[in-house]
């Protein structure tokens, strides 16, 4: 299985389609928020199924705060993280995962890529593809791959600007 995962596009969406392509096949299209009135074109861009959640800036959208799902047998936990201090650090959003049993959580808002691994869970941003924040400012995403052994794999990913 084959999931991209992105954040912070802020209505910038543009180069969203080139890294769909890029990056084919896909089983699933992360979007950890901060669309910004892009859900539409995010979803008919995708191409497969697509989990969204609300982002701090995404005042008037349906998109739901944080949602539960599975990607193969690992329970993923997807939430845009501002509500967990993730600008701080990642020990409340990584706790609050163990307390949903999930596997995998994924997040944004900081603009900055980040695989964590902790005691019986991952924690995922893939950064930000419009205004990244790390050194060397460029835009980035994440890879994922369960292989047959359901085991993870990850890739960070950058774009050449």
């Amino acid at each position: 299985m084959r999931v991209l995962i992105v954040s912070d596009t802020h209505g910038r969406a543009e180069q969203l389609g080139s890294i769909l392509q890029q990056n084919q096949p896909l089983n699933y299209l992360v979007h950890c928020g901060d669309v910004e009135g892009d859900e539409d074109y995010i979803r008919a861009l995708a191409g497969c199924p697509v989990y969204m959640v609300k982002g701090n800036n995404d005042f008037f959208c349906d998109l739901p705060r944080e949602e539960e799902f599975y990607l193969g047998n690992c329970k993923v936990f997807l939430t845009h993280g501002h509500y967990y201090g993730v600008s701080m650090d990642l020990e409340g959003i990584m706790d609050e995962g163990r307390a949903r049993g999930a596997d995998i959580v994924m997040f944004g808002h900081t603009h900055r890529p980040v695989v964590e691994e902790g005691k019986n869970i991952v924690a995922l941003n893939p950064g930000s593809l419009s205004y990244p924040r790390q050194m060397g400012r460029k835009p980035s995403y994440i890879v994922m791959e369960i292989d047959e052994k359901n085991i993870l794999h990850f890739a960070i990913k950058y774009v050449d600007k």
